[in-house]
């Protein structure tokens, strides 16, 4: 708001006008300069001339047969992001819900490697700028018609590896001059990035947090996450202790459970006593295959089995029976296929 303010004083206009221009933006959605009719031609034109409305073009929808839909976005410098609207999908924190859900990506790419993931098989080529981010929200609401209820920063990137813009695009998320959606319907998602959870804390909006922990030991989360090794057990629940300690949200732990990797009954143990204390919700996720990655997901009896462990535990515990199969459903497959077939990522190995 205030930058809006700042150039529209430079343009010799009152600070109102900028109001009425992120109303137009965020709220009807208008496409064009052109169509903000309560502003005089001059001013329209200059805009025009100044700023860019839409950055992001859609450029593929796929549909599910369960009502899941993943965007593919091509943004103005030709590379890909992607996000996944959800509708009537069960909360992270395991409650029924008819919540709009749509997973956001925050970088192009992801340097972070975890080595189950599709997002950084492409590498990492650029953080998102605000605008780009809100944009996702925008189009997925308008494709679907509906509000957008619920955000989740789980798509492509490590988002608090972007955390400036990724604040700002909340900020606007939330502002009422902007999309006006409650930052308790906000999920930020990190590997582990320990200092940026500690940072997270001190701000005032009740933003919630989630950590893709995916595994219970060093020894297994390493083998999966090379950001472990900068940011251990120890330190990581360093800062999940601060955090608890300034925020009344509850805390989530994402946990993509592989078979012959992270999915025995000894890990569920180890990650019962990791969620205890903190009163850390656990999700779990069978993996989703891949192309080009050696990982498989466990039996249903082995999720079920290790689901019954942690809730034993009295750990709250969900088994997410993920939808999307039939729509590349592992973040970062469908923007991997778009780039290498432009020539802008080489294939994976």
């Amino acid at each position: 708001m205030d930058d809006w303010k700042g150039w529209l004083q430079e343009q010799g206009e009152p600070a109102f006008r900028a109001g009425q221009i992120l109303g137009w933006i965020h709220r009807m959605g208008v496409r064009d300069f052109s169509e903000m009719t309560n502003l005089a031609s001059p001013l329209r034109a200059r805009l025009d001339e100044a700023f860019l409305l839409r950055s992001n073009h859609l450029a593929q929808v796929q549909g599910s047969g369960d009502t899941t839909r993943k965007f593919l976005h091509r943004l103005r410098d030709g590379r890909y992001i992607e996000s996944v609207l959800i509708p009537a999908n069960p909360s992270l924190y395991g409650e029924a819900s008819d919540r709009l859900t749509l997973c956001v990506s925050s970088q192009v790419g992801c340097a972070y490697g975890c080595r189950f993931c599709a997002s950084g098989l492409a590498g990492f080529a650029r953080n998102l700028e605000a605008g780009e981010i809100v944009e996702q929200v925008m189009q997925a609401g308008e494709a679907a018609r509906e509000r957008i209820s619920n955000l989740v920063f789980m798509g492509m990137g490590e988002p608090m590896a972007n955390y400036d813009a990724l604040l700002q695009a909340i900020r606007i998320l939330n502002a009422e001059w902007g999309v006006g959606l409650g930052a308790r319907h906000m999920t930020v998602s990190t590997s582990g990035l320990a200092p940026q959870i500690e940072r997270l804390a001190e701000e005032p909006l009740q933003i919630r947090l989630a950590i893709s922990l995916h595994g219970a030991s060093d020894e297994v989360r390493e083998r999966i996450m090379p950001v472990n090794r900068k940011y251990p057990l120890d330190r990581l629940f360093e800062a999940l202790r601060y955090w608890a300690d300034r925020r009344k949200q509850f805390l989530t732990f994402e946990y993509i459970l592989i078979e012959g990797v992270n999915a025995d009954l000894a890990e569920a143990e180890r990650l019962a006593r990791l969620a205890q204390p903190l009163r850390a919700k656990v999700n779990l996720i069978p993996y989703n295959t891949v192309e080009g990655l050696p990982w498989v997901r466990p039996r249903e009896d082995q999720q079920e089995a290790f689901l019954q462990v942690l809730r034993r535990r009295g750990v709250t515990a969900t088994l997410r029976r993920e939808k999307g199969h039939d729509i590349d459903a592992a973040c970062g497959q469908l923007r991997l296929r778009e780039e290498t077939a432009e020539g802008l990522v080489a294939p994976p190995s």
